[in-house]
């Protein structure tokens, strides 16, 4: 082998090598600290004063009123809809706060579009699941699906 093919192959590895350390940082400071988030994502919903003088989609009979945790370590932990949009994660930000290794500071988002729910996932590293299926962009819910984050699984419920 020449040497000019030697050399490379050590840059080529080392090239490499630090490409794996640059990602692992930057997944651990995203976990540890947040993505994130543009400013025009934060104000995605409407203020309550701007909502004008019809009802909210919350309000409308027969549509969920509040987000409930069913299954993982913090059963029981509800955040009511009307505060629209829900954080979900580890974060002190979070509406729902979860005790669950395997959820990220900021992972997922419930919010309202008309008289639609949706949940996006918020980049998480393991994702959002509605049912076996890894969600990748928002997604609308209803009463009773159940959206899995980690080894906590929520619920839309009146």
């Amino acid at each position: 082998m020449s040497e000019l093919t030697l050399f490379l192959i050590r840059f080529a590895y080392l090239a490499i090598l630090w490409i794996f350390v640059l990602s692992a940082i930057s997944v651990i400071r995203s976990d540890m600290f947040g993505a994130r988030v543009p400013e025009t994502a934060r104000g995605a919903a409407p203020k309550p004063a701007a909502r004008g003088k019809g009802k909210s989609p919350s309000r409308r009979r027969g549509s969920p009123t509040h987000l409930i945790v069913v299954e993982g370590e913090n059963s029981g932990a509800r955040a009511e809809l009307a505060d629209a949009p829900l954080i979900i994660g580890r974060g002190a930000d979070a509406a729902i706060k979860l005790d669950d290794d395997y959820v990220s500071t900021r992972h997922a988002r419930v919010a309202a579009s008309g008289e639609e729910w949706f949940v996006e996932d918020l980049g998480s590293t393991n994702g959002t699941y509605i049912g076996s299926v890894r969600i990748t962009q928002p997604t609308t819910i209803g009463l009773g699906v159940q959206v899995r984050i980690g080894k906590t699984v929520l619920e839309l419920r009146k």
